[in-house]
């Protein structure tokens, strides 16, 4: 896995071939694309067949429909905004990374239970930040974090320093690599 996750929204199929380029030139070669918008499907496809050299996994996944879709259509690893048991019971099945947002120690637990020892936090700006994955990381020393939602290049570096954080989460890695293309 990438340090840098960036969430991918794709409104029109057209946008993967501007989105995963600008990335790439932005030296990351990673991409979650989220399962927001109606061509979700369809870009993780394109994205996994025509964009090899980089790991696609989607993003926003709530359900196991939506899972099974992803994983046909070529994603690499799934990311929830919550825990999902039926998404991660399908990527365990696989052997896929599962990326489910965890923000309370009970919800660390349930996931633990289920063999998931890296888990999303989001939104980590709500609830409160680096100085919670601090906090969580004392009863849960297993535990990786990929903060989402509230860091930015302000903050990037602190959580980095932290060694409990697998990766960052954020759409500002998209906006940034768009802007250093000349687009927007």
């Amino acid at each position: 896995m990438d340090k840098y996750i960036p969430v991918v929204v794709i409104k029109e199929i057209g946008e993967v071939d501007k989105i995963l380029p600008a990335l790439k030139a932005n030296g990351i070669n990673c991409a979650e694309i989220t399962f927001r918008t109606s061509c979700a499907e369809e870009a993780i496809k394109l994205a996994s067949e025509k964009y090899t050299d980089m790991l696609i996994g989607a993003g926003t996944v709530i359900n196991a429909e939506q899972c099974e879709a992803a994983l046909k259509a070529g994603a690499k690893f799934i990311v929830s905004p919550g825990l999902s048991v039926s998404v991660a019971k399908i990527c365990s099945e696989k052997n896929i990374p599962y990326y489910p947002g965890c923000v309370t120690p009970t919800e660390i637990m349930q996931a633990l239970e289920l063999g998931i020892t890296t888990v999303k936090f989001f939104p980590a700006n709500v609830y409160g930040g680096l100085k919670a994955l601090k906090a969580l990381s004392g009863p849960f020393p297993q535990v990786k974090f990929i903060p989402t939602g509230g860091v930015d290049r302000s903050n990037i570096d602190e959580f980095l320093a932290f060694d409990k954080i697998a990766a960052i989460g954020g759409s500002f890695f998209v906006k940034e690599a768009l802007e250093k293309m000349g687009d927007k």
